[in-house]
């Protein structure tokens, strides 16, 4: 997530069930992440054992498909409300219901709006951001049936510049942001037969979702691998007041370093960004003109400002939830009184024209390529080129090195501790301190079937539902109340073995057999 954290301690493997806070200690944010990501692994994890991998309850299982044909050729899905879950995580698909406004007192009659309809369509679903515009975002036509729908979740950060409800106006505008969020986002999406190998044109529901269930699981976790690690840099004598001189790590600070995927596909074809300060430093923006972008705000120190030659990610809320690469620019002039920098290109024309979608720069901290033998290698579309099998210099003597053969997908990210105590990064490594390779720390998709749509108005349902666990106590029959009352009156004797009778009349009663 892209927030300014210390670090991210949460490690299923170790079983832990609980934080506990120590009296007098400082408090840092790693342990109150770890408690929540502990209570969260666990809700999920039982989730996901009592439902399976998908499924919703009976009664108000949501993401029903209708496929409707459109006008113009643009067709549509209705996808009706309700809750679902998937690996255990909770989607809900309810629309919310508009707000009744007060009644204007100067109107003889108040005009309702009408209501949204109680179901999202495929092209307003809150966390696709499908555009008519783009062939690729088309549902296929009904030549093309059948095809499957399904659903994409996946959960990514929310900070004050996407969300502004989140910042709390009593702070001030001089004050940063407190608390991010989480955020489960959901996508209904279409998928060709060809891309499950499925052949035949009229498959049954069995096939379709064991054909899903293996595709799936190529695409819920990225095959791209990472190790990370500090060297002593070339410069690390030039000024050695700030830090010991055995230090390896030679920043200044302590800084949680994100390495993140920028543009997917092969090692040839992919490249990545990288921030000290795990992405978080972001600037809303207020009006973009040409070039020309100006800030709520230019930062609140000098490490958290933007100045000349940095390369900035001008991104909204529909592309940050889409996960497409755009070209990062690179900010060529700073007017601080107007609160603008000037950028080196136009930001691309279907991004940050929509103010309600939360345009914002997201400033990423390399500055140039990775140098060898005495020369800089060129960034591409304003990020760096993957290069497998070899250490990649990021800054102050913290290198990185991606291993051979990975496929990258755009989010794919890494989180890498670096300590000026130690002067070293916080990475796995083998008893010879070797670093081991890593996957990503995300983005991790989680993915269920839906329907497989036949033709207009025709979808087959592949949903899953489970029913309640309670139910009525039954009634007790005539014999099995006999039973109870015999077992409580065999119990009550072998506790009572004078069955209630006096001392003195049992000890009399057990002479006189004596004698007999």
């Amino acid at each position: 997530m892209h927030a300014d954290l210390s670090r991210l301690t949460f490690r299923p493997e170790r079983h832990y069930s609980a934080v506990v806070a120590q009296q007098g200690r400082v408090q840092l944010d790693a342990d109150t992440n770890e408690q929540t990501a502990i209570q969260l692994h666990q809700a999920r994890t039982l989730a996901a054992d009592l439902i399976g991998r998908y499924g919703g309850p009976r009664d108000a299982a949501g993401f029903r498909i209708e496929y409707v044909g459109g006008r113009h050729d643009i067709d549509t899905l209705y996808i009706h409300g309700g809750r679902y879950y998937v690996d255990g995580i909770l989607v809900d698909a309810d629309r919310p219901a508009p707000g009744v406004p007060v009644p204007d007192e100067d109107a003889e009659e108040q005009d309702s709006a009408p209501n949204p309809p109680s179901y999202w369509t495929y092209w307003d679903q809150p966390d696709a951001f499908r555009d008519p515009e783009k062939p690729g975002d088309r549902l296929p036509s009904p030549a093309q049936a059948p095809f499957v729908v399904y659903l994409n979740v996946w959960e990514r950060s929310v900070g004050a510049a996407e969300d502004p409800a989140l910042r709390e106006v009593a702070l001030g505008a001089a004050m940063p942001d407190t608390a991010a969020r989480v955020k489960v986002l959901w996508q209904v999406l279409p998928l060709s037969l060809s891309e499950l190998a499925i052949e035949d044109a009229d498959p049954s529901k069995e096939v379709v979702r064991a054909a899903f269930e293996k595709w799936a699981r190529g695409q819920a976790l990225s095959s791209a691998r990472l190790a990370a690690r500090s060297e002593r840099p070339d410069h690390a004598d030039e000024d050695p007041c700030l830090v010991r001189p055995d230090a390896r790590y030679r920043g200044p600070e302590n800084q949680l370093y994100r390495v993140e995927v920028h543009a997917g596909g092969e090692a040839k074809d992919a490249t990545f960004k990288w921030s000290r300060e795990n992405g978080s430093v972001v600037f809303p923006v207020d009006e973009l003109d040409g070039t020309w972008v100006q800030l709520a705000s230019l930062g609140y120190d000098d490490k958290l400002d933007l100045d000349v030659g940095d390369h900035v990610e001008f991104t909204d809320t529909a592309y940050s939830s889409r996960l497409e690469a755009l070209p990062l620019l690179r900010v060529e002039e700073l007017d601080l009184p107007g609160r603008r920098v000037r950028l080196s290109a136009e930001p691309d024309a279907g991004v940050g024209r929509l103010p309600h979608l939360n345009p914002f720069l997201r400033r990423w901290d390399h500055r140039e390529g990775p140098k060898r033998k005495g020369r800089t290698s060129a960034l591409k579309g304003g990020a760096l080129k993957v290069e497998e099998g070899e250490w990649l210099p990021l800054e102050d003597g913290v290198e990185v090195y991606f291993a051979k053969g990975g496929a990258y997908r755009t989010g794919d990210h890494w989180l890498i501790p670096a300590r000026t105590a130690t002067g070293s990064v916080e990475w796995p490594a083998d008893p010879a301190r070797r670093p081991l390779l890593q996957g990503p720390a995300g983005v991790t998709r989680h993915l269920a079937p839906l329907a497989l749509v036949k033709g207009e108005e025709s979808a087959v349902d592949l949903r899953l539902a489970f029913g309640p666990l309670a139910s009525s106590i039954p009634a007790a029959d005539e014999a099995s109340l006999a039973a109870e009352a015999q077992a409580r009156r065999e119990e009550a004797a072998a506790e009572d073995p004078s069955h209630g009778r006096s001392q003195t009349t049992a000890e009399a009663e057990a002479t006189a057999e004596g004698d007999n």
